[in-house]
């Protein structure tokens, strides 16, 4: 590879040599990744073979977790309520009156007067834009902000206006 990385530096390489170079870095790949693998079943042969020799701290952390989430006592009402039954009860009732529904009057639009638009108004609604307002639109966003999926953003947009008008409009 460093052969034809050196004359390629120098000069051109003929279809044969870069064909060939192709194969030599397929090779390689190929190799890494066989590599990669073998030492991946290695690992896992050291761990069944040996054991996880981290197994005890990691299973330390995961109780002491257990024991810091965990909830021993709560106070309800200006009394401190233990163990695991009178404490499942003491949230669901909290929780259950909560969020029970009640009958609270709530103002309706029933007698609201609502502006209506005129007929020139409603069809304003639906024509097509122009391109002098899209333009405006678009100068108006920031050049790094991008529209979609596609990551064209603003600046693209605004440098090559005249390019993509068609496409935009």
């Amino acid at each position: 590879m460093s052969d034809f990385d050196a004359k390629g530096a120098d000069g051109e390489l003929s279809v044969e040599e870069i064909d060939e170079m192709r194969g030599i870095t397929h090779d390689i790949h190929s190799l890494s990744h066989v590599n990669t693998s073998f030492s991946w079943k290695q690992s896992r042969l050291l761990w069944l073979k040996d054991e996880d020799a981290n197994s005890k701290y990691f299973h330390s952390v995961l109780s002491s977790r257990r024991r810091h989430n965990a909830i021993v006592s709560l106070m309800v009402n200006d009394s401190l309520v233990e163990e695991v039954q009178p404490i499942r009860q003491a949230v669901f009732s909290h929780f259950r009156d909560h969020f029970v529904s009640s009958n609270i009057s709530r103002p309706g639009v029933e007698n609201l007067a609502f502006k209506n638009l005129s007929y020139v108004e409603g069809n304003g609604l639906i024509k097509p834009f122009s391109v002098d307002e899209v333009k405006t639109a678009i100068c108006d966003c920031e050049n790094d902000k991008s529209p979609g999926p596609y990551g064209v953003h603003f600046g693209f947009i605004k440098e090559f206006w005249e390019v993509v008008k068609g496409d935009i409009m």
